[in-house]
């Protein structure tokens, strides 16, 4: 088939993942992103741009231009452990669709070889390069970050009106649309916050799971190896008590609250 031919850019495939959909999955890492998250743990993802960081004194090249073909023949090593599970291929990044084409490529090839397919995503797209990928897609995970568009651009660099339309749109065209939460001190952690979000997924009717992804500084070690700032400094890490008190905060909607996913 000639998607398979397709080309793109990607900085990592992780396999044997448990997060990022259900069972056992391949996270397949993209380059590109619309948002400059203070708080994101992928700051190598965040330009397309192939870049040089260092990671534990060596310098590792970040960004492989990929076929669609050699993405998917890595993906399939484990395939026996996505049919025991319930897993299969998981699209992340950065934000892939910021490569629309490449991105609905894997996900055509992966429902043709009979993978499971899910994204991670902010959906900040224009609603038709959505569109085109939803029939490949059977986990749809998409962040909601703030419900004030004002602090949401202070935070993220991007107002989130488009965002909210696009999830009001996929709950009526997704299938197993989730909403994620990245729960980070000092933008969304209080309970007034956590609440509104959990107002509007309930509001959008097919949404069953909230899924609440505790603040972490895994990724800070990545800013210093490309010579970046980390703009969340010494934020402190949420501490359990809080995190319970959240998830009770949202089980108040009379979703599904996950912590982590």
């Amino acid at each position: 088939m000639d998607y398979m031919n397709e080309t793109g850019r990607i900085f990592d495939i992780q396999r044997f993942s448990v997060h990022d959909g259900p069972g056992i999955r391949t996270i397949v890492f993209l380059k590109g992103c619309f948002l400059r998250c203070r708080w994101c743990c992928n700051p190598e993802s965040q330009e397309f741009a192939v870049q040089n960081m260092v990671v534990g004194g060596k310098t590792k090249v970040m960004g492989e231009d990929i076929t669609v073909d050699k993405v998917l023949r890595e993906v399939a090593k484990d395939r026996v452990y996505y049919k025991r599970s319930g897993g299969g291929m998981t699209l992340s990044g950065g934000e892939c669709f910021f490569q629309p084409k490449f991105m609905q490529a894997l996900l055509c090839g992966a429902k043709d070889i009979g993978i499971n397919t899910a994204i991670e995503t902010t959906s900040f797209s224009p609603y038709e390069k959505i569109e085109q990928a939803l029939p490949y897609i059977d986990y749809y995970l998409m962040d909601v970050k703030h419900m004030n568009s004002a602090k949401h651009k202070a935070f993220t660099g991007v107002e989130n009106g488009l965002i909210l339309e696009n999830a009001s749109k996929l709950a009526r065209d997704a299938k197993n649309l989730v909403i994620r939460v990245p729960v980070i001190p000092g933008f969304n952690d209080t309970e007034q916050e956590i609440s509104d979000i959990a107002a509007f997924a309930v509001s959008l009717k097919t949404v069953e799971e909230l899924h609440l992804l505790p603040y972490h500084r895994l990724g800070k070690d990545k800013y210093i190896g490309l010579g970046r700032d980390y703009l969340m400094g010494d934020a402190p890490l949420l501490e359990q008590v809080k995190i319970d008190s959240l998830r009770r905060t949202a089980e108040k909607s009379g979703l599904s609250v996950i912590i982590g996913g």
